[in-house]
């Protein structure tokens, strides 16, 4: 079977964050390989389906300290999976039927359905035209057709395995070729198990030998053993006045709680769609620490932490860097106003903290207006946020203009020591993508067929001329006298 898998993961490896292209058609499908529960893979992951202006950050606490200035639009729980029951009533909620929800179908796809599950209920997120039409499309499917809907699309699949290790990818497909392998012994044992049946005049059935009882225990417990390794992933979103667990293994949304009036906001940072305020938080709080007690250990009293938790938040180098330049067009407002001022024109730069003073050029790089105004701005509503900022430092008094100057080069020192940090972390991101997803292997094997046509490998190996370990002289010696004595 011919996929085109690996050629998908060699053309994507020089960019973690490019969007994918739209394959030729893919008829014969292929398998999700697994990824790392990793913020850079997710971030990856959600740019190269196309959402914009977002990003996926590592949690370390879910306490208000932790979370509030992230404000986090969904969430991303990594955790071992156990089977997880729950009565038929608990997904009996007709506003369940307004979220988009879709089932896993396929192995290892679980991080894409629930990116997915938490993107798509998120209308305030810039998901790209090619998820609004897969939404538009998948609207009035049921959770199996969606899920379906997903293990079909070559470019979903593309973008996830793209971001795999190349022995996974190859882990993927020997799945499905032993999982093919097994269903047809299976199905070849009934027929089997008949004619031994008949062969045998005695209906009596015998009693197991305790050898079979050892071997059937030990193949449950590995079974089992098997199933606590698998790890799974779950989304958490607001969406529809509540909070959903959105879990593609369960057969729907699972209401955690609902969201208080004050918590529903009709805000946006771009003034036009409407975003949940950071209280759902407290919503799904609680329900988290449950989960985490019931399936990762708390870590306390040498516990294993078996789980890891990611926000989907708004881009964070974007997010500093807009704010550096608003920061910019201040203080030349600032400066400009402090020079309309007779009595502060020649002396102004004297009042203020000259350590501050002595650091403006370090922090904003250019300081004459013309450069100012073509620095990048990502947010929408930048320019309404400016002219905002700019009436208010109009209306200042003369006694509040040298502090304010002061406090805007404090901040834009802040935001400058973000922006350089994100710049760092993107690029840290790009070392490992190149390294998570470079096909090692075939340098192993030239390498070592390299070191064999050089008659080097049995060295190496310790082995003689004909593949024999090679016995140490001091044990050959040893052994000598004690057949002599």
């Amino acid at each position: 079977m011919d996929l085109d898998i690996d050629n998908d993961q060699d053309s994507d490896q020089n960019s973690s964050t490019a969007p994918v292209s739209r394959p030729s058609h893919d008829l014969v499908g292929g398998p999700f390989a697994v990824i790392e529960s990793d913020p850079g893979v997710f971030t990856s992951l959600v740019r190269r389906l196309g959402a914009k202006h977002v990003q996926l950050v590592e949690l370390y606490d879910i306490e208000p300290w932790a979370t509030d200035h992230l404000k986090p639009h969904g969430l991303i729980f990594c955790f071992m999976w156990h089977k997880d029951t729950h009565r038929p009533a608990d997904f009996q909620d007709a506003a369940a039927e307004r979220v988009w929800f879709a089932n896993q179908l396929s192995d290892d796809a679980c991080a894409t359905h629930a990116i997915l599950n938490v993107l798509l209920n998120c209308p305030h997120i810039d998901i790209g035209e090619e998820l609004r039409v897969f939404k538009a499309d998948t609207e009035q499917m049921s959770p199996v057709m969606r899920g379906l809907a997903i293990t079909n699309s070559p470019i979903m699949r593309q973008a996830h395995n793209s971001l795999a290790r190349p022995a996974d990818i190859r882990g993927a497909l020997n799945s499905i070729a032993i999982t093919t392998l097994n269903a047809q012994k299976k199905a070849k044992t009934p027929l089997k198990q008949k004619q031994t049946t008949k062969s045998k005049p005695d209906n009596k059935q015998s009693k197991p030998t305790k050898k079979a009882k050892v071997a059937e225990k030990a193949a449950s417990v590995e079974e089992e053993g098997g199933e606590e390794a698998t790890y799974h992933f779950i989304g958490y979103v607001p969406a529809f006045g509540k909070v959903w667990e959105l879990d593609g293994l369960k057969s729907g949304p699972l209401e955690v709680g609902e969201l208080h009036i004050a918590a529903i906001s009709t805000s946006a940072n771009d003034g036009s769609s409407p975003r949940p305020n950071d209280d759902w938080m407290d919503v799904v709080r609680p329900a988290l620490r449950m989960k985490m007690d019931k399936y990762g250990g708390s870590g306390d009293e040498g516990t294993n932490i078996r789980f890891s938790l990611l926000a989907v938040v708004d881009d964070m180098y974007e997010r500093a860097s807009d704010e550096l330049e608003l920061l910019k067009r201040d203080i030349m407002t600032l400066e400009r106003r402090l020079g309309d001022i007779p009595e502060l024109r020649e002396n102004w730069r004297a009042m203020v903290d000259q350590d501050l003073s002595g650091s403006v050029l370090n922090i904003f790089d250019v300081v004459n207006e013309e450069s100012l105004t073509k620095g990048n701005a990502f947010a929408s509503n930048f320019s309404s946020q400016r002219m905002e900022r700019d009436v208010k430092i109009m209306n200042m008094s003369v006694e509040d203009l040298i502090p304010a100057w002061e406090s805007c080069v404090k901040n834009a020192m802040r935001a400058k020591t973000t922006v350089d940090e994100e710049l760092t972390n993107a690029m840290a991101f790009n070392t490992e993508h190149v390294k998570r997803t470079f096909d090692y292997e075939p340098f192993f094997k030239g390498f070592i067929k390299a070191l064999q046509e050089e008659g080097l490998l049995e060295t190496f190996l310790e082995l003689d001329k004909g593949g024999r370990k090679k016995r140490k002289k001091g044990n050959a010696c040893k052994k000598d006298r004690e057949i002599e004595e």
